[in-house]
C-alpha cells in the first residue's frame, strides 16, 4: 500500500491555547474547512479513543472520514487514526507557540493511497489541489482567530 503524506502550516495571531480551542471545535470546523462537515462521536471527539466523523463532499456527493483520536496533547497535539472505508492512515493538529502571541497551526496527514494503481497515479495529480484546499481552510481559520491589534 502506498502512503501519500501531506502536510500544512499557517500563523496565527493568537495564543496557543485559542488555536487549540477553535482547531478542536469538530462542530463548528465547517466554518473554515472547505467542503467538510465534522461531528464528535464517542467522548464527544475529545480524549483518547474519541471519535470524529467529517463528511466531505457537496450534497450527497462526497464521503464519511471515520476517525478515532490516538493522542491528545492539549493545547498542542491531536493524532487521529482514519478509519474509514475510503480513508485509511493517521492524521494530525499540531499547535506550537512561536512566541510573540502568534501560534503555528500545521495539519499532517499520512493517507493510505486507496484504489490502486489508479491512486498511485492520481496523487500527483490531486496532490496540488488538496494541499491548496487545506491550505485555504487553515487560512480562514487563521482569520477568523487572529487578533488584530
Amino acid at each position: 500500500m502506498t502512503t501519500a503524506h501531506l502536510s500544512v502550516s499557517v500563523l496565527v495571531t493568537a495564543p496557543v491555547q485559542e488555536v487549540w480551542d477553535a482547531t478542536t471545535d469538530w462542530e463548528r470546523q465547517s466554518a473554515w474547512m472547505l467542503g467538510t462537515r465534522v461531528r464528535g462521536t464517542v467522548h464527544g471527539g475529545h480524549g483518547v479513543g474519541g471519535g470524529i466523523e467529517a463528511w466531505t463532499g457537496v450534497g450527497p456527493i462526497g464521503f464519511l472520514d471515520t476517525m478515532v483520536i490516538t493522542a491528545w496533547e492539549p493545547p498542542h497535539r491531536c493524532l487521529v487514526e482514519h478509519t474509514g472505508r475510503l480513508l485509511k492512515g493517521s492524521g494530525a493538529f499540531e499547535v506550537a507557540d512561536t512566541g510573540s502571541g502568534v501560534s503555528r497551526l500545521t495539519w499532517t496527514e499520512d493517507i493510505e493511497l486507496p484504489l490502486g494503481v489508479l491512486g498511485r497515479l492520481g496523487w500527483p495529480l490531486v496532490r496540488p489541489i488538496v494541499r491548496l484546499g487545506v491550505a485555504h481552510s487553515l487560512s480562514k481559520l487563521s482569520a477568523a482567530v487572529s487578533h488584530r491589534d
